[in-house]
């Protein structure tokens, strides 16, 4: 299934005019393998062996460009440095507080806040965010450890 995300993703990016750099291949496969929704220094650091001379500049550009696209989504929370998400279909997020872990799940029933939203309050509605925080289970069993 990844090789079929990032052959879509490539074709995606050439049929809008982008030039597939060696770069640009290595950035989207780790976006479309991760699950972490990494930083733009993650995917920097786990990139930079292979390739010694690309900067920080360069990722974040290429993410720039794999927004535009629609290929990725650019997440802001509280740490205050964006994650990057393949996943662009509607979605909501569960986040660590302890060791800012994020894990993705869809609940259909959200779907109609939306429409709810709208019609009470006659705004045109372009979209809405959920994050729910807590302890994942990996820091819960390390803090039950330490007791």
């Amino acid at each position: 299934m990844t090789e079929m995300h990032l052959r879509d993703a490539l074709d995606t990016l050439k049929s809008t005019g982008v030039r597939i750099t060696p770069q640009r291949h290595a950035i989207l496969e780790f976006l479309i393998q991760s699950m972490i929704h990494p930083t733009a220094d993650d995917i920097y650091r786990a990139l930079e062996e292979k390739f010694p001379n690309m900067s920080v500049a360069t990722v974040y550009n290429n993410l720039r460009v794999f927004r535009e696209a629609g290929l990725v989504k650019e997440l802001t929370y509280g740490d205050s440095s964006s994650r990057f998400d393949f996943v662009t279909n509607d979605h909501y997020h569960i986040i660590c507080d302890l060791c800012g872990k994020i894990v993705d799940f869809h609940y259909p029933g959200l779907d109609e806040v939306e429409q709810l939203a709208a019609h009470v309050t006659g705004f045109q509605v372009n979209g809405h965010r959920m994050e729910i925080h807590g302890t994942c289970p990996t820091c819960e069993l390390q803090a039950t450890k330490i007791q």
